[in-house]
């Protein structure tokens, strides 16, 4: 780490979310690949912006094509990806923008990770298991990723091969059975939450 840099505090968290009327904190939808993640994380981030709720998301292909463009799939790089999304989603949620992530991101550690550089900072994180059975994110399979990892072509994919394990969240603060529900009701689980613990409130304030 470089010695030769110091740490500027601007404003601060609370004068932020003061000045925007809403707290800023990370919504973390972790699951399988194809178990709709980023459907629903499109569809939370329209029903907050239309309540003028500052939301933003960060998708796991998207930041791929930057951020992460020269990370693989190795359990290495896999490690890496997500802690760069944890500290990302960590400054969005420190500009009082409400965070939404949707990555597999597949190992335990990684996900506490996150957990704790945001309560650390003093900052709000929600973790969201979007589950389905694997046979049914096979039957979706919308990439054909699962078809090729079963064929070979893609090693180190999540759920498939043998060193690519997806560890379930034990205790997430929502978790969703998205093997039949709509999108809607994905996004109401998440919103009821968040009204429930008084983190919002529609319409807003």
């Amino acid at each position: 780490m470089a010695t030769n840099i110091t740490w500027h505090q601007g404003l601060t968290h609370a004068e932020r979310t003061s000045y925007l009327n809403q707290p800023g904190l990370t919504i973390w939808l972790t699951g399988l690949s194809a178990s709709g993640k980023s459907t629903i994380a499109i569809a939370l981030e329209q029903h907050l912006l239309h309540n003028s709720y500052v939301s933003y998301r960060l998708d796991g292909d998207n930041i791929r094509f930057g951020l992460n463009k020269d990370l693989g799939f190795s359990p290495e790089d896999r490690v890496e990806n997500i802690r760069r999304i944890g500290e990302v989603s960590k400054l969005f949620a420190d500009s009082g923008t409400i965070a939404i992530t949707s990555f597999i991101s597949p190992y335990k550690a990684d996900r506490e990770l996150a957990r704790k550089l945001h309560q650390d900072a003093g900052l709000g994180f929600v973790e969201v298991h979007v589950d389905v059975p694997i046979d049914v994110a096979e039957g979706r399979d919308p990439k054909g990723l699962y078809k090729k990892a079963r064929e070979g072509l893609i090693k180190d994919f999540t759920g498939v091969s043998e060193n690519a394990p997806y560890e379930r969240p034990e205790s997430p603060e929502v978790y969703i059975d998205n093997s039949e529900g709509t999108v809607e009701d994905g996004v109401q689980k998440i919103v009821t939450y968040l009204v429930e613990k008084g983190v919002l409130k529609f319409p807003k304030a």
